[in-house]
């Protein structure tokens, strides 16, 4: 496939912006073949309007059709063959093996909701059936089921350029749901985004769906968000990235005439528990996969442990010099972008300007983006006095917090905002012994890990990747794993209607066999 820098508004491509930007090689700081242009406003509303238009036809498409398109798009994607992974590789200086993997990731995400599509009970159909016998009032037949909201907006992200991004999760959930998609490309990778485009129109004509079931603008701006979420015909929006701009889209999207839910997933700095027993027992290995952790994909993932409490122990010495010999011997790497280097940078400084040490420095780079990994040491009261301490620094950089007891732990855990993940090292007289740990916990996080490390996220039916805000704009929400459809529907209640109108999953005769809560008790079988 050839990349054209244009607007994809359905199976047309529109190139009316006059101004232009280019993909940025990270490594040398040069600029990367095409010129990719800004949407104009005019065709921002094109393409939702085009969305809007085919959403009541796709929408009303079956499971099965909508099954056979994602699979369809996954094949798409992996028909683009090295093309893709070239370009990736090239945008983001990501290796070859990663980009290879979330290539994988995303296209087993996209056959995952097929599956759960021709499964059919994602819908949760509820039938509460009629009872004119009952007194002092007869009881109405009610019946209750998930529908698509309408047109969504989808926002790629920086640091998963595939899974996270046009034909990302958030992508797959939406057209799971029945709504059409318009996304916005990140203008880090934005001849990777087009290519994903191009794929998933292939898709859209092979599969013969509404011309509008997506649309792929992109733009350097932020004028061209605002726009998107600013429509009256959009209903949704998915995002991927950072607090600022999380944050930014959901004021926006409140302010509007008719608000609409933004599911922002944003920063999070994960913090890690490590107990007297575990350090006890395995300072070294935790140190040494601690260091692996925070140095993956050079930090920049939403998981990354950017805080780690570390209980007293006599063998707490011994973790932070294994830790030192890790980190002391990680290699420097190559971030994204410019801009995400400079954050980092500026984020250490803001450490260090709040009165925390630093420990240890990993190898130094040549590359113009990259940076080496960091590690800061503080005290319980110095963090829990000092709340800009738990403020994720994006990157690959952690904080030993040294805790003086089980009640300072406590204390700290306590004083934590809102967070993606949280993990706990410990043994099993550990967890008898700090069990309100976890309590708390629960109270801040999406997800909690015992004896592991939190970047890793499995796509799969029980995943959790959200939390309490400020880790996300809605704590009921995931963005990762078969829930996350559930973002983009509404339910929808239908009282005393004959069976032939009811749709197919509501009807007494259940012809597509799915798990129905009937009158309080769940069965696959028929209304009698």
């Amino acid at each position: 496939m050839s990349l054209t820098g244009a607007q994809y508004i359905g199976q047309n491509q529109s190139s009316k912006g006059r101004e232009t930007f280019s993909a940025i090689d990270p490594k040398t700081g040069s600029n990367l073949p095409v010129l990719f242009h800004e949407a104009t406003i005019e065709e921002i509303d094109r393409a939702i309007v085009l969305a809007s238009n085919a959403f009541t036809d796709y929408s009303q498409k079956s499971n099965l059709q909508k099954a056979t398109f994602l699979e369809c798009i996954a094949d798409e994607i992996m028909a683009l063959d090295e093309e893709l992974v070239d370009r990736a590789m090239s945008e983001t200086a990501l290796p070859k093996g990663r980009i290879v993997g979330e290539r994988g990731r995303t296209v087993n995400q996209l056959r995952l909701f097929a599956d759960v599509l021709k499964e059919g009970s994602w819908v949760d159909a509820r039938i509460d059936t009629a009872d004119q016998g009952r007194t002092p009032a007869a009881k109405p037949d009610i019946r209750q089921m998930l529908i698509p909201l309408g047109p969504v907006t989808i926002f790629g992200a920086s640091n998963f350029p595939l899974a996270f991004s046009v034909a990302g999760g958030d992508t797959a959930s939406a057209l799971a749901s029945g709504c059409t998609v318009v996304v916005k490309g990140h203008p880090a990778h934005p001849g990777t985004s087009e290519l994903i485009a191009q794929a998933i129109l292939h898709a859209v004509r092979k599969c013969n769906m509404p011309d509008g079931v997506f649309s792929m603008v992109q733009g350097i701006s932020h004028r061209v968000g605002t726009e998107l979420v600013q429509h009256p015909l959009i209903k949704a929006v998915g995002f991927t990235g950072s607090f600022k701009g999380g944050k930014a889209l959901f004021d926006i999207a409140n302010r509007r005439t008719e608000p609409i839910p933004v599911y922002a997933e944003m920063g999070s700095t994960n913090p890690v528990f490590i107990l007297p027993g575990a350090l006890r027992a395995q300072a070294e290995n935790i140190a040494n996969g601690l260091a692996h952790s925070v140095t993956l994909g050079v930090g920049q993932f939403c998981t990354n442990p950017g805080l780690v409490v570390l209980s007293p122990s006599d063998n707490s010495e011994n973790f932070k010099e294994a830790l030192v010999d890790s980190i002391q011997s990680s290699i420097a790497g190559t971030m994204l972008t410019k801009g995400i280097k400079t954050a980092y940078e500026e984020g250490l400084i803001r450490l260090e300007e709040n009165g925390i040490a630093k420990l240890v420095s990993g190898k130094k780079g040549k590359d113009e983006n990259s940076v080496n990994a960091q590690v800061f040491e503080t005290s319980s009261d110095n963090f829990v006095q000092n709340t800009q301490l738990s403020e994720e620094v994006f990157g690959p950089s952690t904080i030993i917090i040294n805790s003086t007891s089980l009640a300072s732990t406590l204390e700290i855990a306590r004083s934590l905002e809102g967070h993606l993940t949280a993990t706990i090292h410990g043994t099993d007289d550990d967890l008898a012994q700090y069990v309100e740990l976890i309590q708390i916990l629960k109270t801040k996080v999406g997800r909690i890990l015992l004896n592991g490390y939190p970047t890793g996220v499995e796509v799969c039916h029980a995943m959790v990747h959200g939390g309490p805000y400020p880790a996300t704009t809605n704590a009921r929400s995931t963005s990762v794993g078969t829930n996350a459809i559930k973002r983009f529907l509404r339910p929808i209640c239908y009282q005393n209607f004959p069976d032939q109108l009811l749709p197919e999953e509501l009807k007494n005769s259940n012809p597509n066999s799915i798990w129905r809560l009937i009158n309080g008790s769940f069965s696959n079988k028929p209304v009698s």
